[in-house]
């Protein structure tokens, strides 16, 4: 994970777009809580749906059909065709696999008619030999699908040789000679350094070496995949506007602060465990999370309720999403156990609302307006549960012709169900402005995106073998 698989094919579906080819994604499994909407109103991964973006596609259920939403260490909920089919343990998964690899070909035929191209993210390594049952991820779905293989290595973490060469010891002849090729990613400094690197690499595997991309700094402008990306230390950049965002360890949809950002007089504070949020910030922002009450217990053993509670005293602002929101209220309730044991959690109180959680989802897009600026703004809805109470007659939102989320009474804390509502330009200024006076800064973060990608296949075109991948594809 975190090697750079998802931007890598993200990169090469605009590239290979761009050359007039009609390009689809496919990631036949994933695991993580970065969801997104597809056209047919389910789940997929977060990640294809931006490479979808990338390749000028409409995102399908087809292009993941399988998705893991970790809620434990050792438990996941099964999203299958953007659908959620149930939930199981590590264990317990690892049986399911084989009964699901008919409906991943099957996808992958969906997505694969009419395209000329399918680019095929893998998940974590082809060399997981320790895991039973049937591989759908990964070497097992390329030989079900007849497709060769190209592997990226991350020379930025440190042992990129011994990962290639080790991969390739440890697998089988079959998926040895099924994978043709490899790509060094994220490299820093002089790359003919790196010559003998190569050189060792293809004598000890015999893989062709497909080039070195060196890191690309402005990844940081898309959404990432895996939370591991949240783990990397953030270096302050002394924005005017300082926003704390407490790490919940379940938290999910965190591409909601990527506008954020974005944005040059803004300064995003990830909290991590153990830490206090500072006293001085300008908004506590409390995020989604696919396990809302089991996050709500992690966030009091912190001692984050504590400094939440204290900044509300001083007059500071909070704004909690989807289960930041449902945190923000008096109550969650889970009478169905859907989440686990706990039936009934105590929230903050910071809102006068009340929230139940029942087994249907709430899933879509919508269009809405920021009630206070009248600023319109689209975003999704990926949710458990219904919140009601008082402090709903004061909504944060129209979504839909219909009034949503909740305000206390002196507009201080606010909540909503709708993720990626910080994309729309004008209500993301109108928000930052109401913390602290601004001037508006002029960042367009769809097209700031889309340019992003453009320069992410500019950067592979110059850097990889992109024809000969093509000529892979073509002999498979």
């Amino acid at each position: 994970s975190d090697v750079g698989k998802s931007l890598m094919v993200a990169g090469l579906a605009r590239a290979y777009a761009n050359r007039g080819l009609c390009v689809r994604p496919f990631k036949p499994q994933n695991m993580s809580n970065n969801a997104a909407i597809a056209a047919e109103g389910g789940e997929i991964g977060r990640a294809q749906h931006l490479q979808a973006m990338a390749a000028r596609a409409r995102p399908s259920i087809h292009m993941n059909p399988v998705l893991l939403k970790p809620q434990t260490d050792i438990g996941a909920q099964v999203i299958v065709r953007g659908q959620v089919r149930g939930a199981a343990n590590a264990r317990q998964y690892q049986h399911m696999k084989a009964d699901l690899l008919a409906e991943v070909l099957d996808s992958y035929a969906i997505n694969a008619a009419g395209a000329d191209l399918i680019l095929v993210e893998g998940a974590g390594s082809p060399a997981e030999i320790n895991l039973p049952g049937t591989d759908i991820a990964n070497m097992g779905f390329a030989a079900a699908a007849n497709v060769p293989v190209v592997l990226v290595a991350d020379i930025d973490r440190g042992g990129v040789i011994a990962a290639l060469v080790g991969t390739h010891a440890v697998i089988d002849d079959a998926a040895r000679a099924r994978v043709k090729g490899y790509i060094i990613n994220k490299f820093r400094g002089d790359i003919s350094l790196f010559d003998s690197g190569l050189t060792e690499i293809t004598a000890r595997t015999g893989w062709t070496a497909l080039g070195i991309a060196p890191f690309f700094a402005n990844a940081v402008h898309l959404p990432a995949e895996d939370a591991v990306a949240l783990d990397k230390p953030v270096i302050s950049r002394g924005g005017a506007i300082r926003i704390a965002v407490p790490k919940l360890s379940r938290i999910a949809n965190f591409d909601d602060l990527d506008p954020l950002n974005a944005e040059p007089d803004v300064e995003i504070l990830l909290i991590a465990p153990g830490l206090a949020i500072p006293g001085d910030v300008d908004l506590i922002l409390l995020p989604g999370s696919k396990a809302t009450i089991a996050d709500l217990a992690f966030l009091r053993q912190q001692g984050w309720d504590i400094d939440i509670l204290a900044h509300r005293r001083r007059g500071g602002k909070i704004l909690g999403i989807c289960g930041g929101y449902q945190m923000l209220g008096k109550t969650i309730s889970d009478p169905d156990g859907i989440e686990g044991a706990v039936r009934q959690a105590d929230g903050l109180g910071l809102l006068d609302i009340d929230t139940v959680l029942g087994p249907e989802k709430s899933l879509g897009e919508r269009i809405g307006i920021h009630r206070e600026s009248g600023e319109a703004l689209q975003g999704y809805e990926i949710h458990l549960g219904r919140s009601e109470g008082p402090d709903r007659a004061r909504p944060f939102l129209t979504v839909g012709g219909v009034a949503d989320g909740a305000r206390s009474a002196d507009g201080r804390v606010e909540g909503c169900y709708l993720h990626g509502l910080l994309r729309a330009d004008g209500f993301r200024h109108a928000y930052l402005a109401g913390l602290r006076e601004r001037e508006r800064s002029g960042v367009e973060f769809d097209a700031l995106v889309d340019k992003t990608l453009d320069d992410l296949a500019a950067h592979l075109e110059a850097h990889l073998n992109l024809d000969h991948m093509l000529e892979m594809a073509h002999a498979a």
